[in-house]
């Protein structure tokens, strides 16, 4: 993986909780670089939302290149995903959750309105897939740029995509490598339930730091494959 000036994986992380314990692995610089595992890696901060998180990864990737692109962080679980708080799973697949129309029938997405948003072939519209699978356990991903609030707004999340991880920057990243030809996954720490707010039962740190233990566990697994 890699190139001479480029690095063998740029990390997307949305906040510092969620690369704390990555970027004790790497420099202090802003991206943090260095080398896990024997491989070339970069970590960006990207910030929260879509925007923020695909505008970081272009910029590094304008100025250095990267072989794959992995985004690491916490999210929500859906009701009927069968998932705790702690658990981990990475993406089998990436659904943008409120791109496209509402109307008097319901939400209205981006294939029924007739718009692809990576022009691939086939065409790409809300869902897009993924093809680095950093742990085991993979599930569908949702990406909004309102969190979901309330618990009959997220059951009817879960009917409507099939998710089981709600977050606000996933699909954004996953487009942003899809866009510039980049193998791309993603995995995640369930830090709540996705539903009516109770931030007392959260816990973003366990979740985060639970993330980053298992990228790292597949980093040291996938550089001893390759030896």
């Amino acid at each position: 993986m890699g190139s001479e000036r480029g690095v063998d994986c740029l990390i997307c992380v949305a906040t510092g909780r969620e690369g704390a314990l990555l970027r004790g692995f790497l420099d202090g610089a802003r991206p943090a670089q260095g080398s896990i595992a024997g491989r070339r890696v970069a970590l960006v901060e990207t910030g929260v939302g879509p925007v923020n998180a695909a505008c970081a990864a272009t910029r590094f990737l304008a100025q250095r290149p990267a072989a794959a692109l992995i985004v690491c962080g916490v999210g929500g679980a859906y009701p009927g995903s069968g998932l705790e708080t702690g658990d981990v799973l990475c993406a089998q697949e990436e659904v943008y959750g409120d791109l496209g129309a509402d109307s008097e029938t319901g939400f209205v997405d981006m294939q029924q309105l007739g718009f692809p948003v990576v022009a691939a072939d086939p065409p790409l519209y809300n869902r897009m897939p993924l093809d680095l699978y950093p742990c085991e356990r993979r599930g569908v991903f949702v990406t909004r740029s309102t969190c979901t609030g309330s618990d009959a707004a997220a059951a009817a999340l879960r009917e409507r995509t099939g998710g089981d991880v709600e977050s606000m920057e996933g699909a954004a990243l996953v487009h942003t490598a899809l866009l510039h030809g980049l193998p791309v996954g993603q995995l995640r720490g369930i830090s709540n339930a996705v539903g009516n707010r109770d931030r007392g039962a959260w816990k973003v740190t366990e979740a985060a730091r639970a993330a980053q233990e298992a990228l790292l566990a597949w980093l040291e697994a996938s550089a001893a494959a390759t030896r």
